[in-house]
Protein backbone atom coordinates (compact mmCIF):
# COMPACT_ATOMS: atom_id res chain seq x y z
CA UNK A 1 0.00 0.00 0.00
CA UNK A 2 3.24 2.26 0.48
CA UNK A 3 4.08 1.94 -2.77
CA UNK A 4 0.27 2.76 -4.33
CA UNK A 5 0.40 6.41 -1.69
CA UNK A 6 3.57 7.15 -3.32
CA UNK A 7 2.48 6.77 -7.02
CA UNK A 8 -0.47 9.07 -5.78
CA UNK A 9 1.21 11.54 -4.03
CA UNK A 10 3.40 11.55 -7.07
CA UNK A 11 0.84 12.16 -9.55
CA UNK A 12 -0.35 15.01 -7.25
CA UNK A 13 3.28 16.26 -7.58
CA UNK A 14 3.11 16.53 -11.17
CA UNK A 15 -0.07 17.97 -11.19
CA UNK A 16 0.83 20.42 -9.10
CA UNK A 17 3.62 21.66 -10.95
CA UNK A 18 2.80 21.21 -14.86
CA UNK A 19 -0.45 23.36 -13.51
CA UNK A 20 1.65 25.94 -12.23
CA UNK A 21 3.45 25.96 -15.70
CA UNK A 22 0.25 25.30 -18.00
CA UNK A 23 -1.26 28.42 -16.58
CA UNK A 24 2.02 30.55 -17.06
CA UNK A 25 2.83 29.25 -20.70
CA UNK A 26 -1.18 29.59 -21.49
CA UNK A 27 -1.48 32.66 -20.51
CA UNK A 28 2.21 33.86 -22.46
CA UNK A 29 0.05 31.76 -25.38
CA UNK A 30 -2.74 34.60 -25.09
CA UNK A 31 -0.27 37.48 -24.81
CA UNK A 32 1.14 36.32 -27.80
CA UNK A 33 -1.34 35.66 -29.86
CA UNK A 34 -2.96 39.31 -30.12
CA UNK A 35 -6.58 38.32 -29.38
CA UNK A 36 -6.67 39.67 -26.07
CA UNK A 37 -5.55 38.82 -22.65
CA UNK A 38 -9.00 39.43 -21.11
CA UNK A 39 -11.36 36.99 -22.93
CA UNK A 40 -8.59 34.98 -24.09
CA UNK A 41 -6.40 34.94 -20.82
CA UNK A 42 -9.55 34.57 -18.61
CA UNK A 43 -10.96 31.51 -20.47
CA UNK A 44 -7.69 29.92 -20.90
CA UNK A 45 -7.00 30.14 -16.88
CA UNK A 46 -10.37 28.68 -16.12
CA UNK A 47 -10.09 25.87 -18.28
CA UNK A 48 -6.76 24.90 -17.85
CA UNK A 49 -7.03 24.65 -13.88
CA UNK A 50 -9.90 22.46 -14.51
CA UNK A 51 -8.02 19.94 -16.87
CA UNK A 52 -7.26 17.51 -14.01
CA UNK A 53 -11.07 17.50 -13.19
CA UNK A 54 -12.06 16.91 -16.76
CA UNK A 55 -9.53 14.37 -17.49
CA UNK A 56 -9.49 12.24 -14.13
CA UNK A 57 -13.52 12.59 -14.76
CA UNK A 58 -13.48 10.83 -17.82
CA UNK A 59 -11.01 8.04 -17.20
CA UNK A 60 -12.65 7.22 -14.39
CA UNK A 61 -16.30 6.25 -16.06
CA UNK A 62 -14.43 5.66 -19.36
CA UNK A 63 -11.75 3.40 -18.57
CA UNK A 64 -11.77 2.38 -15.00
CA UNK A 65 -15.88 2.72 -14.48
CA UNK A 66 -16.11 4.21 -11.04
CA UNK A 67 -18.66 6.35 -11.28
CA UNK A 68 -18.13 7.41 -7.46
CA UNK A 69 -14.53 8.91 -8.28
CA UNK A 70 -16.03 10.77 -10.79
CA UNK A 71 -18.76 12.58 -8.89
CA UNK A 72 -16.75 12.24 -5.79
CA UNK A 73 -13.98 14.29 -7.96
CA UNK A 74 -16.36 16.98 -9.22
CA UNK A 75 -17.98 17.85 -5.53
CA UNK A 76 -15.15 17.68 -3.58
CA UNK A 77 -13.20 19.77 -6.37
CA UNK A 78 -16.09 22.05 -6.24
CA UNK A 79 -15.92 21.94 -2.14
CA UNK A 80 -11.92 22.72 -2.16
CA UNK A 81 -12.11 25.53 -4.80
CA UNK A 82 -14.74 27.52 -2.39
CA UNK A 83 -12.52 26.49 0.62
CA UNK A 84 -9.50 28.37 -1.23
CA UNK A 85 -11.66 31.18 -0.62
CA UNK A 86 -10.71 30.92 2.80
CA UNK A 87 -7.30 30.53 2.10
CA UNK A 88 -6.79 33.57 0.34
CA UNK A 89 -8.79 35.57 2.81
CA UNK A 90 -6.05 33.94 5.82
CA UNK A 91 -3.32 35.55 3.34
CA UNK A 92 -4.76 38.67 2.68
CA UNK A 93 -4.14 40.93 5.62
CA UNK A 94 -6.42 42.82 7.92
CA UNK A 95 -9.19 43.18 5.52
CA UNK A 96 -11.72 40.53 3.92
CA UNK A 97 -11.54 39.95 1.02
CA UNK A 98 -14.69 39.53 0.04
CA UNK A 99 -14.62 43.52 0.66
CA UNK A 100 -12.15 43.86 -2.38
CA UNK A 101 -13.78 41.73 -4.46
CA UNK A 102 -16.28 42.98 -7.29
CA UNK A 103 -19.67 42.44 -6.70
CA UNK A 104 -20.25 41.02 -10.11
CA UNK A 105 -18.54 38.07 -8.78
CA UNK A 106 -21.87 37.25 -7.31
CA UNK A 107 -23.36 36.39 -10.79
CA UNK A 108 -20.96 33.55 -11.59
CA UNK A 109 -21.56 32.27 -7.62
CA UNK A 110 -25.15 32.15 -8.05
CA UNK A 111 -24.78 30.28 -11.64
CA UNK A 112 -23.31 27.91 -9.91
CA UNK A 113 -25.85 27.23 -6.59
CA UNK A 114 -28.49 27.40 -9.28
CA UNK A 115 -26.03 24.36 -10.94
CA UNK A 116 -25.14 22.84 -7.79
CA UNK A 117 -28.89 22.95 -6.55
CA UNK A 118 -30.08 20.80 -10.05
CA UNK A 119 -26.85 18.47 -9.67
CA UNK A 120 -28.92 17.77 -5.82
CA UNK A 121 -31.96 17.20 -7.33
CA UNK A 122 -30.82 14.79 -10.14
CA UNK A 123 -29.38 12.86 -7.40
CA UNK A 124 -32.28 12.38 -5.30
CA UNK A 125 -34.24 12.05 -8.50
CA UNK A 126 -32.12 8.85 -10.06
CA UNK A 127 -33.43 6.79 -12.51
CA UNK A 128 -36.96 8.63 -12.57
CA UNK A 129 -35.24 11.73 -15.00
CA UNK A 130 -35.72 10.95 -18.87
CA UNK A 131 -32.79 9.70 -20.81
CA UNK A 132 -31.45 10.32 -24.34
CA UNK A 133 -30.05 7.28 -24.97
CA UNK A 134 -28.25 6.44 -22.07
CA UNK A 135 -28.12 9.70 -21.14
CA UNK A 136 -29.70 11.36 -18.60
CA UNK A 137 -31.83 15.29 -19.52
CA UNK A 138 -30.27 17.19 -16.64
CA UNK A 139 -27.11 16.58 -18.51
CA UNK A 140 -28.26 18.48 -21.33
CA UNK A 141 -29.90 21.03 -18.74
CA UNK A 142 -25.87 21.69 -17.43
CA UNK A 143 -24.46 22.00 -20.61
CA UNK A 144 -27.25 24.66 -21.34
CA UNK A 145 -27.53 26.44 -17.83
CA UNK A 146 -23.53 26.84 -18.31
CA UNK A 147 -23.35 27.96 -21.75
CA UNK A 148 -26.04 30.77 -20.37
CA UNK A 149 -23.74 31.57 -17.55
CA UNK A 150 -20.58 31.46 -20.36
CA UNK A 151 -22.86 34.15 -21.95
CA UNK A 152 -24.46 36.17 -19.48
CA UNK A 153 -21.07 36.63 -17.25
CA UNK A 154 -19.60 38.13 -20.87
CA UNK A 155 -22.17 40.11 -21.38
CA UNK A 156 -21.97 41.82 -17.99
CA UNK A 157 -17.89 41.72 -18.03
CA UNK A 158 -18.24 44.00 -21.14
CA UNK A 159 -19.45 46.64 -18.94
CA UNK A 160 -16.70 47.27 -16.96
CA UNK A 161 -12.92 46.80 -17.13
CA UNK A 162 -11.15 43.25 -16.07
CA UNK A 163 -8.01 43.87 -18.75
CA UNK A 164 -5.77 44.84 -15.72
CA UNK A 165 -6.53 41.90 -13.75
CA UNK A 166 -5.14 39.77 -17.03
CA UNK A 167 -2.51 42.03 -17.94
CA UNK A 168 -1.02 42.19 -14.34
CA UNK A 169 -0.86 38.52 -14.62
CA UNK A 170 0.20 38.40 -17.77
CA UNK A 171 3.43 41.01 -16.82
CA UNK A 172 3.96 38.92 -13.62
CA UNK A 173 4.20 35.63 -15.17
CA UNK A 174 6.22 36.74 -18.28
CA UNK A 175 8.31 39.68 -18.62
CA UNK A 176 9.78 38.41 -21.44
CA UNK A 177 8.35 36.45 -24.47
CA UNK A 178 10.66 33.07 -25.73
CA UNK A 179 10.12 31.96 -28.74
CA UNK A 180 7.04 31.01 -29.91
CA UNK A 181 8.29 27.55 -30.38
CA UNK A 182 9.51 26.89 -26.34
CA UNK A 183 6.15 28.46 -25.47
CA UNK A 184 4.01 26.04 -27.45
CA UNK A 185 6.76 23.50 -26.72
CA UNK A 186 6.16 23.82 -22.78
CA UNK A 187 2.69 24.25 -22.85
CA UNK A 188 2.02 20.67 -24.84
CA UNK A 189 4.72 19.16 -22.52
CA UNK A 190 3.03 20.35 -19.42
CA UNK A 191 -0.38 19.53 -20.75
CA UNK A 192 0.84 15.91 -21.45
CA UNK A 193 1.76 15.79 -17.64
CA UNK A 194 -1.32 16.54 -16.30
CA UNK A 195 -3.06 14.20 -18.67
CA UNK A 196 -1.20 11.19 -17.61
CA UNK A 197 -1.33 12.11 -14.16
CA UNK A 198 -5.01 12.70 -13.66
CA UNK A 199 -5.42 9.63 -16.09
CA UNK A 200 -3.65 7.09 -13.59
CA UNK A 201 -5.59 8.87 -10.63
CA UNK A 202 -8.53 7.28 -10.16
CA UNK A 203 -7.04 3.75 -10.29
CA UNK A 204 -4.91 4.76 -7.65
CA UNK A 205 -8.01 5.80 -5.77
CA UNK A 206 -9.85 3.14 -6.50
CA UNK A 207 -7.24 0.86 -5.35
CA UNK A 208 -6.31 3.25 -1.89
CA UNK A 209 -10.19 3.26 -1.07
CA UNK A 210 -10.38 -0.72 -1.23
CA UNK A 211 -7.02 -1.87 1.00
CA UNK A 212 -8.34 1.33 3.04
CA UNK A 213 -11.48 0.52 3.99
CA UNK A 214 -12.67 3.96 3.06
CA UNK A 215 -15.65 4.07 0.07
CA UNK A 216 -14.92 5.64 -3.29
CA UNK A 217 -17.55 7.93 -2.17
CA UNK A 218 -15.24 9.65 0.52
CA UNK A 219 -11.92 9.01 -0.43
CA UNK A 220 -12.81 10.98 -4.11
CA UNK A 221 -14.51 13.53 -2.92
CA UNK A 222 -11.23 14.36 -0.45
CA UNK A 223 -8.06 12.95 -1.48
CA UNK A 224 -8.47 12.85 -5.57
CA UNK A 225 -10.51 16.60 -5.37
CA UNK A 226 -8.01 17.98 -3.67
CA UNK A 227 -4.94 16.52 -6.08
CA UNK A 228 -6.84 17.86 -8.71
CA UNK A 229 -7.81 21.17 -7.62
CA UNK A 230 -4.23 22.00 -6.99
CA UNK A 231 -3.72 24.21 -9.96
CA UNK A 232 -6.69 26.25 -9.01
CA UNK A 233 -4.78 26.60 -5.52
CA UNK A 234 -1.55 27.69 -7.18
CA UNK A 235 -3.13 30.16 -9.75
CA UNK A 236 -5.61 31.73 -6.88
CA UNK A 237 -2.47 32.74 -4.55
CA UNK A 238 -0.35 33.82 -7.42
CA UNK A 239 -2.80 36.30 -8.54
CA UNK A 240 -3.87 37.30 -4.94
CA UNK A 241 0.32 38.17 -4.47
CA UNK A 242 0.63 40.11 -7.73
CA UNK A 243 -2.81 42.17 -6.48
CA UNK A 244 -5.45 40.68 -9.10
CA UNK A 245 -8.00 39.56 -6.62
CA UNK A 246 -10.96 39.35 -9.23
CA UNK A 247 -8.81 37.16 -11.36
CA UNK A 248 -7.87 34.21 -8.19
CA UNK A 249 -11.78 34.47 -6.94
CA UNK A 250 -13.05 34.57 -10.58
CA UNK A 251 -11.23 32.03 -11.12
CA UNK A 252 -12.67 29.82 -8.70
CA UNK A 253 -16.46 30.70 -9.12
CA UNK A 254 -15.67 29.77 -12.98
CA UNK A 255 -14.23 26.58 -12.14
CA UNK A 256 -16.67 25.34 -10.36
CA UNK A 257 -18.78 25.90 -13.48
CA UNK A 258 -16.85 23.93 -15.55
CA UNK A 259 -16.73 21.20 -13.16
CA UNK A 260 -20.35 20.86 -13.38
CA UNK A 261 -20.30 20.85 -17.28
CA UNK A 262 -16.94 18.33 -16.80
CA UNK A 263 -20.10 16.13 -14.93
CA UNK A 264 -21.97 16.34 -17.88
CA UNK A 265 -19.44 14.67 -19.81
CA UNK A 266 -18.69 12.36 -17.74
CA UNK A 267 -22.24 11.08 -18.21
CA UNK A 268 -21.90 11.05 -22.34
CA UNK A 269 -18.97 8.66 -21.58
CA UNK A 270 -20.56 6.59 -19.34
CA UNK A 271 -22.38 4.32 -21.59
CA UNK A 272 -23.52 1.93 -18.77
CA UNK A 273 -26.47 4.12 -17.76
CA UNK A 274 -26.94 8.01 -16.18
CA UNK A 275 -24.08 8.70 -14.48
CA UNK A 276 -25.92 10.50 -11.48
CA UNK A 277 -28.24 7.28 -11.13
CA UNK A 278 -25.14 4.73 -10.82
CA UNK A 279 -23.77 6.61 -7.91
CA UNK A 280 -24.25 6.54 -4.37
CA UNK A 281 -26.82 9.16 -2.54
CA UNK A 282 -24.61 10.12 -0.12
CA UNK A 283 -22.49 12.53 -2.64
CA UNK A 284 -25.72 14.48 -1.95
CA UNK A 285 -23.70 15.85 1.15
CA UNK A 286 -20.62 17.45 -0.72
CA UNK A 287 -22.92 19.03 -3.50
CA UNK A 288 -25.44 20.64 -0.50
CA UNK A 289 -22.11 21.35 1.14
CA UNK A 290 -20.52 23.64 -1.57
CA UNK A 291 -24.02 25.09 -1.95
CA UNK A 292 -24.27 26.56 0.98
CA UNK A 293 -20.02 27.32 0.81
CA UNK A 294 -21.08 29.60 -2.35
CA UNK A 295 -24.06 30.85 -0.16
CA UNK A 296 -22.08 32.04 2.47
CA UNK A 297 -19.39 33.37 -0.24
CA UNK A 298 -22.26 35.55 -1.81
CA UNK A 299 -23.32 37.03 1.32
CA UNK A 300 -20.37 38.28 1.96
CA UNK A 301 -19.62 39.64 -1.02
CA UNK A 302 -22.71 41.37 -1.05
CA UNK A 303 -22.18 42.43 2.73
CA UNK A 304 -18.92 43.18 2.03
CA UNK A 305 -17.28 44.06 5.69
CA UNK A 306 -14.18 46.21 6.22
CA UNK A 307 -12.72 44.11 8.79
CA UNK A 308 -12.04 40.61 10.46
CA UNK A 309 -12.54 40.11 14.31
CA UNK A 310 -9.59 36.96 13.63
CA UNK A 311 -7.19 36.37 11.37
CA UNK A 312 -10.07 35.13 8.94
CA UNK A 313 -13.31 36.64 8.26
CA UNK A 314 -16.54 35.40 9.19
CA UNK A 315 -17.82 34.03 5.80
CA UNK A 316 -13.98 32.84 4.99
CA UNK A 317 -14.50 31.00 8.79
CA UNK A 318 -18.22 29.75 7.72
CA UNK A 319 -16.81 28.42 4.30
CA UNK A 320 -14.22 26.35 6.43
CA UNK A 321 -16.25 25.07 9.15
CA UNK A 322 -19.02 23.59 6.58
CA UNK A 323 -16.15 21.75 4.41
CA UNK A 324 -15.14 20.27 7.53
CA UNK A 325 -18.37 19.21 8.51
CA UNK A 326 -19.08 17.66 5.22
CA UNK A 327 -16.01 15.39 5.42
CA UNK A 328 -16.64 14.34 8.63
CA UNK A 329 -20.19 13.55 7.56
CA UNK A 330 -19.01 11.73 4.18
CA UNK A 331 -17.03 9.88 6.50
CA UNK A 332 -19.30 8.81 9.20
CA UNK A 333 -22.36 8.11 6.79
CA UNK A 334 -20.86 6.93 3.95
CA UNK A 335 -16.88 6.46 3.71
CA UNK A 336 -16.43 3.81 5.89
CA UNK A 337 -17.08 0.26 4.60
Amino acid sequence: MLLTWLLFIACAAVILVAGTQLSRYGDVIADMTGLGRTWIGVVLLASVTSLPELITGLSSVAIFRVPDIAMGDIAGSCMFNLLIIAMLDALHGPAPISGRVHQGQVLAASFGVILLGLVGLSIVLGEMLPVIGWISVSSVLFIAIYLLAMRAIFTYEQRRIVAEFVAEMATETEARHPSAVRVYGLFILNAVLIVGAALYLPGLAETLAETTGLGQTFFGTLFVALSTSLPEVVVSIAALRIGAIDMAVGNIFGSNLFNIGILALDDLFYTPGPLLAAIETSHIIAVMAAMIMTAIAIVGLTYRSDSKRLFVAWDALGIAVVYALANVALYLQGGVR
